[in-house]
């Protein structure tokens, strides 16, 4: 649009104004025009399209969005909508958090990043008492975490709670179609998928979809496994570690023959479950053997902590089959790759006292102490350490391969679940 206004323009309005009586084409004004105005209407936030007012609720503080959710039921869907996500991280005002959960007592760690203006190391915040149903809480003492945005899926044995972090709200949702108890579970394409945790669940591997609140059966595992670990990476579901329980199902003749198997440790091995194709990939072992006792997945890989006899150690799977280092054709997946192991005594072994938690937080490995005592462990085998007590925090950053010392779970918070949450 030009700023000044030239003959050309001038003589047009001129004429516009001022119409020529000799011109047959003309019209002439009316002695009494009728003048019409049009009130514009005013443009309130219900008024606008949601394109508009995501971008306007991205913008909202962190500390105002359980407020916002609860203005209405379309401000809560397009707070809890991946366009929403997105925007809040273009913005830089998503971070990724730890969420325990020790029923029915949570807490929260959010490591600092590059856009952390305070550089107060992190610490943990203890939230009081989740509204759990009393009912509830011997069915959630070893509840596993999913997290989709910024809902927290608490899974229990036979009941499961559906926790948003930004409202504080804890609404009940469907159970398992099974029974289980320490299974694994993960993530992906918004879809929770679980499998393991003895045998009253068989071998069934189920799939929770969060919009219609159903479970449903999607495969059937090649083995039973109890006390595994869940993790994904590319849509594929990986199911770690774990006692092996029964035989194969191919060899399997009747129910009650395999319900009385014997149980086998089967802890250094994981299986692959493709969601897509729905089928199992070839499954893999952890290179030098061991017990499983920690995994999760970072930027691709899935990363595994294992026990042997005098020793811990650390080691990396490559899970990258669309792109990254492996490229379109997959190059590279299924490559293993031993990595610096945490800063914990030479030669302890972890028993059923100490059990560790592992979770991924955008490059970084967090392990987590959730329950037992090392330095009781290492009391017990007569040798006198001190300074590692109950909550140790590693974090292992896979960029630099460094190892460093986090701050110490609360109290509060023991033999705790525990997942990484956007909020």
């Amino acid at each position: 649009m030009p700023e000044s206004c030239n003959s050309r323009h001038f003589s047009w309005l001129m004429k516009s104004c001022f119409p020529n009586p000799q011109d047959p084409t003309s019209k002439p004004l009316s002695p009494n025009p009728i003048i019409t105005i049009s009130i514009p209407t005013a443009t309130t936030l219900s008024s606008l399209s949601d394109d508009l007012l995501l971008e306007c609720l991205s913008r909202v503080p962190s500390s105002s969005l359980p407020s916002v959710s609860l203005v209405c039921r379309r401000w809560s869907l397009l707070l809890h909508s991946p366009s929403f996500l997105y925007l809040r991280r273009l913005h830089h005002l998503i971070h990724p958090t730890i969420f325990t959960l020790s029923a029915p007592f949570a807490a929260s760690l959010r490591l600092p990043d590059g856009n952390d203006a305070n550089t107060d190391g992190p610490l943990w915040k203890v939230a009081s008492c989740l509204p759990f149903p009393v009912s509830s809480l011997d069915s959630l003492s070893h509840a596993r975490l999913s997290a989709i945005g910024s809902r927290i899926y608490i899974i229990g044995r036979n009941e499961m709670f559906c926790y948003d972090v930004w409202s504080g709200i804890i609404t009940s949702r469907s159970s398992m179609i099974h029974p289980r108890k320490k299974f694994a579970t993960a993530v992906l394409s918004g879809k929770i998928y679980v499998a393991g945790g003895g045998s009253r669940a068989g071998a069934a591997l189920e799939e929770y979809d969060p919009e219609t609140d159903t479970w449903r059966v999607v495969a059937h595992a090649r083995r039973r496994r109890f006390g595994c670990i869940g993790a994904a990476v590319d849509g594929v579901f990986y199911v770690i570690g774990g006692l092996k329980i029964g035989a194969a199902l191919e060899n399997e003749v009747t129910r009650a023959a395999a319900a009385g198997a014997e149980a086998y440790v089967y802890a250094s091995t994981m299986d692959l479950f493709d969601v897509e194709s729905r089928a199992w990939l070839r499954s893999r072992a952890v290179p030098g053997g061991g017990c499983a006792v920690a995994a999760c997945a970072v930027a691709g890989y899935v990363y595994i902590l294992t026990s042997h006899a005098l020793e811990l150690s650390f080691c990396r799977f490559d899970a990258r089959r669309r792109g990254g280092g492996g490229g379109g054709s997959g190059k590279g997946f299924g490559e293993w790759c031993k990595i610096k192991s945490p800063p914990l005594p030479a030669q302890v072994r972890l028993d059923s006292t100490v059990r560790f938690s592992c979770v991924g937080v955008e490059n970084k490995v967090v392990l987590i102490q959730v329950s037992g005592c090392i330095d009781d462990l290492l009391r017990r085998s007569g040798r006198n350490v001190r300074g590692l007590k109950e909550g140790l925090v590693l974090v292992y950053d896979c960029v630099s391969g460094e190892w460093s010392r986090g701050p110490h779970l609360p109290e509060v918070i023991r033999r705790a679940a525990c997942v990484t949450v956007e909020c």
